[in-house]
């Protein structure tokens, strides 16, 4: 049994995962969690425009980022993985920012490809879901600044593609008004589409048997949908969709208004701005992988478990 740390910086939030992994011989590694925390941070804040990070959110990561090593050293984990996905990917001023959390830490920051994010990603998802053998299963990581499709089975990724679309990223680049308008929908579904399109170049996405689509969009969305009295991960983690019901959540949370979403019992604060967005990515997701199948994609699965898991296991 070892103990280790993993953080996953995003466009939207950090978040930690302290795990005790336990390995089972021939049995793959198993998580238990130690603790589990996510905070919105919003890394990303204007680098979709601007090309760098803007201080005060370097100054709210680095300030989350202090509080998670503080909890690392109290925990006693022995192995630490920090790694930054697309808005450093993004960044001119990222040496800034690594620098901050190398002193913090006491290790090296990653900047790791949206290829890597994406095998992180699949890694976690699957590492919860019942074995589907030589079935390929499609991952879905909808995130603040890219959105990673995954294609894999019981041997690991067969595919994998990053795109710059997420829900931070194209709330900034379009959808402005409170609701948006239909002219700003119909631009961010334009861009999301295209990037659908560039992700199918090299993800066959019409061999995928199942779709499961994970990150803060997605549960959210989901708890959505399942109208929760509080945002509860047990209920959430596993859940199946139908596409009907799912686009109709995603459409719901893109048609209201800021107050109405902020009033939602299971929307955290850091979502209610962007999750709109996130509803329309993931709504064009649904409806093009049940085109690209032919109707054989019925419904998709919701995951707790993700890029941050996939990260932890790297390191055990």
């Amino acid at each position: 049994m070892s103990r280790v740390a993993a953080i996953d910086c995003g466009t939207n939030s950090i978040r930690l995962l302290i795990a005790d992994v336990a390995a089972g011989g021939d049995t793959p590694p198993k998580l238990t969690d130690v603790v589990r925390e996510m905070r919105v941070v919003r890394l990303g804040q204007g680098v979709d425009a601007t090309g760098e990070f803007a201080q005060d959110a370097l100054d709210r990561t680095l300030e989350a980022t202090r509080d998670y090593a503080e909890l690392i050293r109290r925990h006693g984990a022995g192995k630490v993985r920090f790694v930054a996905t697309s808005a450093t990917r993004d960044a001119r001023n990222r040496q800034v920012f690594i620098d901050g959390v190398r002193e913090l830490l006491g290790v090296e920051p990653e900047v790791i490809s949206g290829d890597e994010e994406a095998a992180l990603s699949f890694a976690g998802a699957s590492s919860v879901l019942p074995s589907r053998g030589k079935d390929p299963v499609l991952v879905v990581d909808l995130g603040g600044g890219s959105t990673e499709f995954v294609l894999g089975d019981a041997d690991g990724v067969i595919a994998a593609k990053s795109v710059d679309v997420g829900c931070v990223r194209m709330t900034e680049r379009h959808l402005q008004d409170d609701p948006p308008t239909a002219e700003q929908i119909a631009a961010a579904e334009a861009d999301v589409d295209a990037a659908i399109s560039d992700a199918a170049r090299t993800v066959p996405l019409e061999r995928a048997t199942a779709v499961v689509g994970v990150a803060g969009s997605v549960t959210t969305i989901t708890a959505h949908a399942l109208k929760l009295p509080e945002y509860s991960p047990a209920a959430i983690h596993g859940t199946e969709l139908g596409l009907d019901t799912a686009r109709a959540a995603c459409t719901s949370l893109l048609e209201m208004t800021r107050d109405d979403r902020a009033a939602l019992p299971y929307m955290h604060p850091g979502r209610v701005d962007v999750i709109g967005a996130g509803g329309l990515v993931w709504r064009r997701v649904l409806e093009r992988m049940a085109d690209v199948t032919e109707g054989r994609i019925t419904s998709a699965v919701t995951s707790e478990h993700d890029i941050l898991d996939g990260i932890a296991l790297s390191i055990s």
